[in-house]
């Protein structure tokens, strides 16, 4: 959506991009790659990170460092990867130092901070979500659920990593979820409000959109796959891996998608007095009634982004430059015409326990088409890269169809040697199966 272009600035010189995982490792490369051929740094980073550009060890909650650092560096425009630095405030001191950023300030981010406000702007302007209940005394909690079918979703309202979503198969299952978060600090502070949805069913996919107020550009679909075994078995991750184009998700889908969806909450948002300029990244489940609104995320997904970005046929520093400015306003970006995947090779035992520090051994080449992003990866005092983190690596590929891009991936998967790795065997199986 949108109107009459103007023209850009000049393209940013000095890029800082905040954050450590995946999703930044994506962003760092799509910068690199622009025309504008800007400096590029990135805090904390990772040690494939550190292999291409710069790294400060500035933590992602470390607001005032984050601002130290932008200003020492000169920095002229920052992009925030992930959603704490957002949720505290970063965007907000950045511009009163005068610095540009990509990603929303405080009062936006809360959309993906809390899920009750989320759920709250969803019921107030009508668009689709699932029946909910708010929570955060335990009897009433048990109460609700007793009038509601079962499977029954658990999430706690705050920041989890990911991981504070639960899916009860039974109802002992639900009020075990309800009791771990409301009596037993499961979430910590995340988890001290509750919110107890109604379990849609269907197929979910993802939809990214680069937003500057009211207008919006919408990134290609894409689908995560959130549960950490083979056929969508065991619990929640932050992601395990994604591909795109979501092909369940035909042009006429996205139409009424953007049209009962998307517009809506990007004008919701501005209605509320919000600014928001950054991503807005709705996660939809495809219901047998419709499509329906199962959360916002403020920030770009994590894995999708690894195989969103890598389709844009367009200069990214440019898209997202001119989002924070509030110039989206004609862009529309190009698209190419491949199949992309990402699989996330973790560390065994997550997204409970894991081990860190094993080495990683990589393959020798790649073909063309084939990237391994780092996420949680550092380097030992031998120059070594170990393991850092439950979601260690992404491959990504690119291919004329999504089974040659799987087979790339899952090729390069294999040569790479980690005695804790661990990955899904079926990213993209069910469009696989459809073809």
């Amino acid at each position: 959506m949108s109107s009459e272009p103007s023209p850009l600035p000049q393209l940013p010189r000095n890029v800082l991009i905040v954050g450590s995982g995946g999703r930044e490792h994506t962003l760092v490369k799509a910068c690199l790659a622009s025309p504008a051929r800007p400096r590029v740094i990135a805090a904390p980073g990772n040690a494939g990170i550190a292999r291409e550009v710069s790294v400060f060890p500035v933590a992602g909650d470390d607001i005032q460092g984050l601002v130290a650092l932008a200003k020492r560096e000169r920095i002229d425009f920052v992009i925030v990867g992930p959603e704490v630095p957002l949720s505290l405030g970063l965007v907000d001191e950045l511009a009163k130092a005068g610095i540009p950023a990509y990603g929303p300030k405080a009062d936006g981010a809360r959309l993906e901070a809390s899920k009750i406000f989320t759920k709250q702007i969803l019921l107030k302007y009508g668009i689709p979500t699932a029946a909910s209940g708010v929570f955060s005394e335990v009897a009433p909690a048990l109460a609700y659920l007793r009038t509601r079918p079962i499977p029954i979703v658990i999430k706690a309202d705050g920041l989890a990593a990911g991981k504070g979503v639960i899916v009860a198969q039974t109802l002992t299952e639900a009020e075990a979820a309800v009791r771990d978060m409301l009596d037993g600090g499961k979430f910590g502070a995340a988890g001290n409000q509750i919110l107890i949805e109604d379990c849609l069913y269907g197929e979910e996919t993802s939809i990214l959109v680069v937003t500057s107020g009211r207008d919006y550009v919408i990134l290609p679909t894409s689908q995560d796959h959130k549960r950490i075994g083979d056929g969508d078995t065991g619990p929640n991750t932050g992601g395990m891996g994604t591909y795109s184009p979501a092909e369940v998700v035909t042009p006429a889908l996205l139409e009424r998608i953007e049209r009962e969806i998307v517009k809506p909450s990007v004008n919701a948002i501005a209605d509320e007095g919000i600014d928001f300029r950054g991503t807005l990244f709705i996660g939809i489940m495809l219901t047998p009634a419709g499509p329906s609104v199962l959360e916002y995320n403020t920030r770009f997904g994590d894995p999708e982004t690894q195989v969103v970005i890598p389709r844009l046929d367009t200069d990214v520093l440019a898209l997202l430059w001119a989002a924070a400015l509030g110039r989206l306003a004609g862009i529309n970006p190009a698209i190419k015409p491949v199949h992309a995947i990402c699989v996330v090779i973790a560390a065994k035992g997550y997204p409970d326990a894991y081990p860190k520090g094993d080495v990683i051994r990589f393959p020798a080449s790649l073909p063309p088409g084939v990237q391994i992003i780092h996420a949680g990866t550092a380097q030992n005092a031998a120059g070594e890269i170990v393991t850092a983190g439950g979601r260690v690596l992404g491959v990504t590929a690119l291919g004329p169809s999504l089974r040659a891009a799987a087979d790339q991936a899952y090729a390069a998967c294999e040569q790479i040697e980690c005695s804790s790795k661990v990955y899904r065997r079926d990213i993209g199986a069910r469009q696989l199966h459809r073809q």
